[in-house]
């Protein structure tokens, strides 16, 4: 009997090495263990948005003519008001002084017949006195009477003269301030495309000139990003937004959405998009430049303390593969809430503290495999 024993022991010993040997071993895999957190509902920009600035205007003199005066350099800040080029006028300078004399003397002139018209009122006054007393005849009366209503018309006459030669100064003005360009706005100087000596052309209508200065207010900038028309409803004004720059890596600007365009713009082949405008919550501390490329997340809506999946790990139908108490993976089918691209909210399925699978660098990896965590480096 014993040594009956001995050989089943064996036996058993023998068959136990032997499956342990040639059993398949448990798969490394990456799992993630599920915790409370944070869930939010956001949107981001389908192409890379643009910081612009409140006010950027390309201005040109509104008459063509050679320029002959360049008070600007590329880069430098001006006044608003400042003069930032002279087109040559000295044609309009002398038609501007032509027309200050031109009032000079219309105004010389109608002083003096205003004078002679005071002088022939009194006169008419005083004859219609002596036609009263008799000392005079009528005739004469009604001759004062109508020679001082002439000579009031003649004062009239040259009033209007005066008020012409004042309209005919501000039209030579006028005509010499659109051979000055001023800055309609305190900014820097980004480009000048013109030189002392070179002609200056306005730019006809539905005919695009370059212009001679690009001028930048770059105390004021948004960000100018596309969201996707799918999108689009669920974007409002003064939404909480994320700003990133390509330029600063490493840091996240807060912004509110500022304005929702009204229409969808439709590029050739691409996605139609909305563009939505965004205000930086705070003046950025680094400079920044009008141009730089940034991506806008907008948050839609946003659960705290609530039980999250990391989002890579669900599958189709909302399904996860859960590490089981005997190592192999179990199938689970989850109720959801919000999500975004990082983490997924879960109402139902899964409890704090399970693991699921997260990566594995076999395909073959289902519910059922044994696997077990991968060794961090």
């Amino acid at each position: 009997m014993s040594r009956f024993i001995i050989i089943i022991l064996v036996v058993t010993v023998l068959a136990y090495a032997g499956w342990f040997a040639t059993r398949s071993k448990p798969i490394e895999v990456e799992l993630a263990t599920i915790a409370r957190g944070t869930v939010e509902s956001t949107v981001v920009n389908t192409r890379a948005g643009t910081i612009k600035a409140c006010r950027r205007a390309k201005l040109a003199p509104a008459s063509g003519g050679q320029i002959v005066k360049l008070k600007i350099k590329e880069g430098e800040r001006v006044k608003k008001g400042q003069v930032l080029l002279e087109i040559w006028n000295s044609d309009l300078a002398a038609k501007l002084e032509l027309a200050k004399q031109q009032m000079l003397t219309a105004e010389k002139r109608r002083h003096e017949a205003c004078i002679i018209s005071d002088k022939a009122y009194r006169e008419s006054v005083r004859m219609r006195r002596l036609v009263a007393r008799n000392f005079v005849s009528q005739k004469l009366s009604d001759d004062a009477d109508a020679d001082a209503l002439a000579r009031q018309a003649s004062c009239d006459a040259l009033m209007a003269d005066v008020k012409r030669s004042k309209a005919q100064i501000r039209v030579a003005q006028s005509g010499l301030e659109r051979t000055v360009l001023t800055a309609p706005f305190a900014g820097v100087i980004a480009v000048i495309t013109g030189e002392v000596g070179e002609y200056a052309t306005p730019s006809p209508p539905g005919i695009p000139t370059p212009p001679i200065v690009d001028l930048i207010d770059d105390t004021c900038l948004y960000v100018s990003a596309p969201m996707d028309e799918i999108d689009a409803p669920k974007l409002k004004i003064g939404q909480f937004a994320r700003i990133t720059l390509d330029a600063i890596q490493g840091q996240i600007f807060i912004g509110k959405i500022r304005r929702i365009a009204p229409y969808v713009t439709e590029l050739e082949k691409q996605a139609r998009t909305v563009d939505v405008e965004v205000d930086f919550e705070e003046p950025p501390k680094l400079p920044l430049l009008a141009g730089y490329s940034a991506d806008v997340e907008v948050v839609i809506d946003r659960h705290d303390d609530v039980l999250r999946v990391p989002a890579q790990a669900i599958r189709q139908q909302d399904k996860v593969l859960v590490l089981g108490a005997d190592g192999k993976l179990e199938e689970r089918k989850l109720k959801t809430g919000i999500s975004n691209w990082a983490f997924t909210e879960v109402t139902d399925g899964l409890k704090a503290g399970s693991q699921v699978l997260l990566t594995s660098d076999e395909d073959d990896v289902k519910a059922g495999t044994q696997v077990k965590q991968k060794a961090h480096q």
